[in-house]
């Protein structure tokens, strides 16, 4: 985008290429930035937002579709991520931040580990039981199963990292702590329902 300042979207999310976002605008500024992207059909860059200030890097998002108007002039939106940024020079000239950027691509692909990529996707499958996984050949698969994390200081590390092999192998790392931690949790809960007596619970391993 040479000469054309991406409009920027501080929230409390690093959003990934290809992820689903929803989005309630009620600020006046934003109001006006998204009614802007729409009559353009242009995208929108969103930037994960620490106390005061923001993250240099990002990813843009798209409108999917415009699911609801309010007489107010406040709407639902839904929103896909599309491009990852780094934000080179702040604008502040609008009631709105906007940014002079510099996209970021991978370099040369390298196919994932195969190990990797099934781990993560067995992961991936557990703590989404409700949705189905994205097939193995998706194009940077390692960013649509990192969707499943909420932990916004591992997504944006991801968005950083050229490589989908590394974020492949990061990602898998990554999921199969987030199983081990939810299943300890479940367990945990059974222990403490026992009155702390410790007595075996079933699928709680030897040393744990």
């Amino acid at each position: 985008m040479p000469g054309r300042l991406l409009p920027i979207f501080p929230l409390g999310i690093a959003l990934l290429p290809h992820e689903r976002l929803p989005l309630h605008i009620f600020e006046d500024r934003y109001k006006e930035m998204i009614g802007g992207c729409i009559e353009q059909g242009s995208e929108f860059g969103v930037v994960l937002q620490k106390g005061e200030g923001i993250l240099r890097s990002g990813c843009t998002a798209s409108i999917e579709a415009v699911v609801k108007r309010y007489g107010d002039g406040r709407m639902d939106i839904m929103t896909v991520g599309r491009r990852r940024f780094e934000i080179r020079e702040l604008d502040t000239g609008r009631a709105f931040l906007q940014a002079e950027v510099t996209f970021i691509q991978d370099e040369e692909f390298e196919e994932p580990p195969e190990q990797a990529a099934a781990r993560a996707l067995e992961a991936y499958q557990a703590l989404t039981s409700a949705e189905p996984a994205p097939m193995r050949d998706a194009p940077e698969l390692s960013f649509r199963l990192a969707a499943a994390s909420d932990d916004q200081d591992f997504r944006q590390v991801l968005l950083s990292i050229l490589s989908e092999s590394e974020r492949m192998e990061k990602v898998a790392e990554h999921l199969a702590w987030l199983v081990f931690k939810r299943r300890t949790q479940r367990v945990m809960k059974k222990v403490a329902k026992s009155n702390g007596h410790g007595r075996h619970v079933s699928g709680f391993g030897e040393g744990l």
